[in-house]
């Protein structure tokens, strides 16, 4: 009999060696910049072109799913604001958890959650952690052109998730997503808040600049 117990774990415990125990803040811009790059060209099953338009932030974040006997999930990635000279730099993010399960390989899924309001974006901004469906209402977001009449949005943050290829909406109602402290310092050269970058207090670095391009306006 397994026990199927989960325990939240720091959100830098796990995400670099499930992810990779090589990758930069770089590189997981770079992979940040190329998910949404990936559903942008999906107009048909991606997220409403209307709803990234009035979105407030964006947050992009990879999980990995291991395990034989031992399952572990973690995750990292970027969150972004908008703010009054375009997009801020990535704020760096992750989540992990870990349980006993009979879980065998590992997948990987890209979640992409869209921030609809500035009350979501403070949530991020706090510099701890942030539980979904606590500190901001969360739903599955809706996905296609049929959703563009929707025009108000249910929740103060929709959730999206890429699996073979598909964008499909998402609940991560109850999950822990904290800052990397250590990687904003790293990542900009000095010690940052969260809320400073996201407020576009932060100059962007110059390696953000892919990101950014690909956010658009």
């Amino acid at each position: 009999m397994y026990c199927n117990e989960k325990a939240i774990l720091h959100p830098n415990d796990l995400s670099l060696s499930l992810i990779g125990a090589n990758a930069t803040e770089q590189d997981t811009v770079n992979r940040s910049a190329n998910t949404i790059r990936e559903f942008r060209h999906m107009p048909e099953k991606g997220i409403p072109s209307r709803i990234l338009r009035n979105a407030r932030g964006l947050a992009i974040i990879s999980v990995v799913k291991a395990g034989f006997f031992f399952s572990g999930k973690a995750g990292e990635g970027v969150v972004v604001a908008r703010t009054g000279h375009g997009w801020s730099g990535p704020s760096f993010i992750g989540t992990g958890g870990a349980g006993f399960g009979p879980q065998i390989g590992a997948q990987v899924t890209d979640f992409v959650i869209v921030l609809n309001s500035e009350r979501a974006v403070r949530a991020f901004s706090k510099g701890g952690n942030v539980t979904l469906g606590a500190d901001a209402s969360v739903a599955a977001g809706p996905v296609g052109r049929a959703a563009e009449a929707d025009v108000t949005p249910r929740a103060a943050i929709y959730t999206y998730s890429k699996s073979q290829g598909l964008f499909i909406g998402a609940s991560l109602e109850g999950a822990v997503i904290g800052t990397r402290t250590g990687a904003n310092e790293h990542y900009y050269g000095r010690p940052v808040t969260a809320y400073d970058i996201l407020h576009g207090r932060v100059a962007a670095p110059a390696g953000a600049a892919s990101l950014r391009a690909a956010l658009g306006r």
